[in-house]
């Protein structure tokens, strides 16, 4: 529906959930700000899961991180749409690159201040699990990992993340310690 505007940007407010995606993006902003050291001023982050259109990268770039590229990776080919049709703003096109990855290569997780991982990405725990795993190992040290949950009645939507069941790393370069 958005697409169909000349200029879409200018009618986000219609997307029913437009609004859940900006009291999101303020509070894992304020999360990292609280929790990163050092502060927050991410130069790279990584959307991974990003969706058919990326709205959370778009937001936080928007209204958080105004000089902060974004990559996003998902499998879906609509990304790819969205990225051309709404390139024409600053913002979309700084904030949206695409890719059909599932995920960062090893190479290119180390590039990345922050990543981000959508509750979609990986259903089953064990598929969460691995996940996590890859970047754990992959990541630069220091780089903060955003792993998006839910709890309570939510989790009939979206897959509950334990924290407890983390799998433990070796420290070394780009290991999450445990």
């Amino acid at each position: 529906m958005l697409a169909a505007f000349d200029n879409p940007l200018d009618h986000l407010g219609m997307f029913p959930y437009y609004s859940n995606y900006i009291n999101l993006s303020k509070l894992e902003y304020e999360l990292l700000v609280r929790y990163v050291p050092g502060g927050i001023a991410p130069a790279r982050v990584a959307f991974i899961g990003s969706g058919p259109l990326p709205f959370s990268s778009f937001v936080l770039g928007a209204h958080h991180l105004p000089d902060t590229v974004f990559d996003n990776y998902d499998l879906c080919g609509a990304n790819d749409r969205a990225s051309k049709r709404f390139a024409r703003t600053r913002t979309w096109a700084r904030a949206c690159r695409s890719t059909r990855r599932m995920w960062p290569t090893s190479r290119r997780a180390r590039a990345y201040d922050v990543v981000f991982l959508a509750a979609l990405v990986g259903m089953a725990a064990e598929e969460k699990a691995k996940v996590i795993a890859h970047l754990g190992a992959h990541m630069a040290d220091g780089a903060a990992l955003v792993v998006r949950s839910a709890h309570g009645a939510r989790g009939f939507l979206y897959p509950i993340v334990d924290p407890g069941h983390r799998t433990r790393r070796v420290r070394g370069p780009g290991r999450v310690p445990p």
